[in-house]
């Protein structure tokens, strides 16, 4: 065990819990999975789950690897969303250089909410988050660029590269999953880093960091500034493949839902929010003719969920798996 108290990657595989075996069988399993899933799902249900997975993924760098809890998450989103859907419906720009706007534009809103807010902790901490959030649902309300309550419609999906049109469902859905693997990878070099270690002794003891000589609040900002701009780059790409962008997006809710995906699959594991964000749509999306039962079903599962399975769903597979060492 490190000197921050926190397990190193070399103590992992000794003990049998991240084998390259296991680690490449893995990941080779989900890339042909995810390469192969549109032939044989709705395309655009995968692309709504894969930018939720990136929004949660995200979310999950702040609250299950530094210890944070953001309730004002759905700004970064949804402001990127509606950044996006204007320079590509109004200015006519590329759809990379869009979301790549969007994405810029969360990273230093993230930037400058992360810097007041991790002045304070706990509480205090999301108290912030969610009265910056409430503010950007707000601006988007009044600023007649976001069409207010009906929404930016019409936001056109363009070419990628410039060459290959994203109007097919199957071309949209392989530049979403390239979009998704890029946010993914730099999530997990993130966590996997000496930068992540750090942040799980954070997590784990501030106290402790602070004595070690850790600028613990650069620290906070940092990651908080990364998670905010893979939001944005979730929330950007979620307007394009939509087509639309919506209040729902910077609204509370969306931050109380990013929540639950985390707490769902597992809170400080890597897949976990990734699943947890396939069951949520999935329930949102199948389940919809209960109407407003849809949101007490969701509930009763997140319940049984975090009763049953207090580290996640993933979070107790994996506690499985370390007795099958492969």
């Amino acid at each position: 065990m490190s000197g921050t108290g926190i397990h190193e990657p070399r103590t992992l595989i000794r003990m049998g819990v991240i084998t390259p075996r296991r680690k490449a069988i893995f990941f080779a399993v989900m890339a042909g999975l995810g390469a192969l899933a549109p032939f044989a799902v709705y395309p655009v249900f995968l692309m709504n789950v894969l930018c939720m997975a990136l929004f949660a993924s995200a979310f999950n760098l702040l609250l299950g690897y530094t210890g944070l809890l953001s309730f004002g998450h759905a700004a970064f989103l949804g402001s990127a969303g509606y950044v996006t859907g204007h320079a590509l419906k109004v200015w006519g720009w590329p759809t990379e250089a869009g979301i790549l706007l969007g994405t810029l534009v969360a990273t230093v809103l993230g930037l400058v909410i992360g810097g007041l807010a991790i002045r304070r902790s706990g509480i205090y901490f999301a108290m912030i988050t969610l009265g910056f959030a409430q503010m950007i649902y707000f601006v988007a309300v009044q600023l007649p660029f976001t069409g207010g309550e009906d929404g930016l419609q019409g936001i056109p999906r363009g070419k990628a590269l410039g060459l290959f049109p994203l109007e097919g469902r199957y071309a949209m859905y392989y530049f979403v999953y390239v979009v998704f693997l890029l946010g993914f990878y730099v999530i997990y070099r993130t966590i996997h880093s000496p930068f992540g270690h750090v942040l799980r002794s954070i997590r784990e003891n501030e106290p402790r960091a602070l004595s070690l000589g850790y600028d613990v609040d650069r620290y906070k900002l940092v990651a908080f500034v990364i998670s905010a701009g893979l939001a944005g780059l979730a929330g950007a790409t979620k307007a394009v493949v939509l087509q639309f962008e919506t209040l729902t997006d910077v609204h509370w809710h969306k931050s109380g839902e990013v929540v639950l995906m985390t707490l769902l699959g597992g809170m400080g594991t890597v897949m976990g929010p990734s699943a947890g964000a396939l069951i949520v749509v999935a329930m949102e999306n199948y389940l919809s003719g209960f109407g407003d039962w849809v949101t007490v079903i969701i509930g009763c599962v997140f319940v049984v969920g975090v009763l049953a399975f207090r580290r996640g769903f993933v979070g107790e597979a994996a506690r499985l798996l370390k007795s099958f060492p492969i």
